[in-house]
């Protein structure tokens, strides 16, 4: 049976460029970008001309950055998609390799992310599962300081690009992957959870802010019908929404507030997914 040809729109490294900068992409801006490569069309030259064309959209002065998240360094009990034998836990957790921001990749997040990570002269934070990476003049800036013990909050990248005024680029991708809302996790009465992961000296576990990417979809819907400052648009063959990180964060803390409870979030990370937006522990994608 012949091979079909691929179905469009012919995306390359300028046509992107060029789209983005129509729906509002600043030069000397810093973009967070959550991204679908498939839902593009065909791109030409894959992730790496998708790295290119967003850079050449920022110029030179701007800075791009990604989530590079690492979910499968967590514990093998919490695992569901697939899970392991429960006999295999005690060997996972001894045996599992620490996280290196140079080595491990990135996981759950697609292959732009991945892209970016090995760029050169990125830079990624220092957490062992939520890390991000950014390229660009303010990338230290984004990464540096990524409490070991705060995965998503005041003490991680999405507290830094809030303060820096930087911007959300949901590209193909949608708003259940927006870590933006997370960080709205750390600012209302959340429970907390035991996190187990592979330390530099051997298994760990530590205490965290339970985080979890439920009806962020719904969240999202309300967000972009309520806020003028959600831009839509079109790159390629994929929806793209560009809105600050700040209204996104501001927004979400009353949201969830209002309509998510979290009475019953397990105490400890053996008793559910503590997982953020777009990864699940035990994931293999």
């Amino acid at each position: 049976m012949p091979i079909p040809p691929p179905t469009g729109p012919l995306v390359t490294r300028d046509t992107l460029a060029g789209q983005l900068r129509e729906l509002g992409v600043r030069s000397g801006e810093i973009l967070l970008v959550h991204s679908s490569l498939s839902s593009l069309g065909w791109v030409c030259g894959g992730p790496v001309a998708v790295v290119q064309g967003l850079l050449d959209a920022l110029g030179p002065d701007g800075t791009l950055v990604v989530p590079t998240q690492t979910g499968d360094l967590s514990d093998p009990a919490v695992w569901s998609n697939p899970p392991v034998p429960e006999e295999w836990w005690d060997t996972i957790r001894a045996t599992m390799p620490a996280y290196d921001p140079l080595v491990t990749p990135a996981r759950g997040v697609g292959v732009i992310p991945e892209t970016v990570r090995t760029w050169p002269g990125a830079l990624r934070s220092a957490h062992p599962q939520t890390s991000f990476a950014a390229i660009g003049p303010r990338a230290r800036d984004v990464v540096d300081g990524h409490a070991p013990d705060c995965r998503l909050g005041e003490r991680s990248p999405l507290a830094h690009l809030e303060a820096l005024h930087a911007r959300v680029l949901l590209l193909g991708a949608g708003y259940d992957t927006c870590t933006s809302f997370h960080l709205a996790e750390y600012r209302i009465p959340t429970p907390l959870v035991n996190v187990g992961r592979p330390g530099p000296d051997g298994w760990e576990v530590v205490t965290e802010v339970s985080i979890t990417s439920d009806r962020f979809d719904e969240l999202g819907y309300d967000f972009e019908r309520d806020q003028a400052v959600v831009v839509r648009g079109k790159v390629g063959a994929a929806g793209v929404r560009l809105f600050p990180v700040a209204d996104a964060v501001r927004y979400a803390q009353r949201w969830l507030a209002l309509h998510r409870s979290r009475d019953d979030t397990p105490k400890s990370a053996l008793g559910g997914d503590p997982a953020p937006a777009r990864l699940r522990p035990g994931r293999r994608t």
